[in-house]
């Protein structure tokens, strides 16, 4: 959608050169206030403590500038069922926010608060349990042209419960990223699979396959975020038609909403090389 509306006004401004020397055109672009954006996903990766974890704070920019502007001088904190308080430091000017001492535990609930500019802003979730990818298939003539590569990363679902499952699919050489989300209210207790076809994909490429678990809440928010994408194209991070809110609440001015999520999922890594 941005793209298409740069255009459109690019032939609108190419029109009026070519026409007349002398007349000055202003387009008015519809503008707002910066709005802060959360970007808060706790991952605890098998195998790993997890103990290291950031929140990165950003502001909205206006249409015609691309620099995305970090939030600085945030008080960011995270405290959890147990009572236990983890405050989060920015790294110099970066908008990256950091904690060292993070204790993840599966099913504890965890509360965000973030104060910025006078303003605080609180989301709360629950730490979800994750299968492990169990093997990796490949398809060399998949696609509808039948020469494209599709992968299938397996893993097997538990039985008697609802899960929701994010997969992330990493080109390392391109820096690509596909991203899909599921639920298991057809596969329940099932071998299932997560999905990635490229028709670029090459022998030899890398591709980091990674599975979180998460909330049926976050599941509906990535469900209408990748099916806009779908419809629209481009990056799934790209503005979207409709604003697609979050879990984070401004409880100081509710009309001045943030963007963005706060996410806790436990997470297993696998790493594929194209034969």
């Amino acid at each position: 959608m941005k793209a298409n509306y740069k255009n459109i006004i690019f032939y609108i401004l190419l029109s009026f050169i070519t026409s007349s020397c002398e007349d000055v055109i202003d387009v008015d672009v519809p503008s707002s206030s910066p709005k802060l954006v959360i970007e808060a996903s706790i991952n605890w990766f098998r195998n790993f403590n997890g103990i290291s974890q950031n929140i990165k704070l950003s502001l909205t920019a206006p249409f015609f500038n691309n620099d995305i502007l970090p939030a600085n001088g945030a008080t960011v904190i995270i405290t959890d069922g147990s009572n236990n308080i983890y405050n989060f430091i920015e790294d110099g000017n970066t908008g990256i926010y950091w904690n060292n001492s993070f204790n993840p535990v599966i099913n504890q609930t965890y509360n965000l608060s973030v104060t910025y500019n006078g303003e605080t802003y609180q989301a709360n979730e629950t730490l979800k349990s994750v299968s492990s990818i169990t093997r990796v298939e490949q398809k060399n003539n998949g696609g509808f042209s039948g020469d494209e590569i599709e992968l299938k990363a397996y893993y097997t679902d538990p039985e008697d419960e609802e899960n929701y499952y994010l997969f992330e699919f990493i080109n390392v050489k391109t820096g690509a990223i596909d991203l899909e989300v599921y639920d298991d209210e057809f596969t329940n207790g099932n071998e299932i699979f997560g999905f990635y076809s490229e028709e670029d994909l090459e022998s030899g490429d890398e591709i980091d396959i990674r599975i979180y678990g998460i909330s049926e809440r976050f599941y509906e928010f990535m469900f209408i975020l990748l099916q806009q994408n779908d419809e629209d194209g481009g990056d799934p991070f790209e503005v979207q038609p409709a604003t697609i809110r979050g879990n984070c609440v401004n409880t100081t001015n509710p009309e001045n909403f943030p963007l963005g999520f706060f996410r806790v999922s436990q997470a297993d890594a696998f790493n594929y090389f194209i034969e």
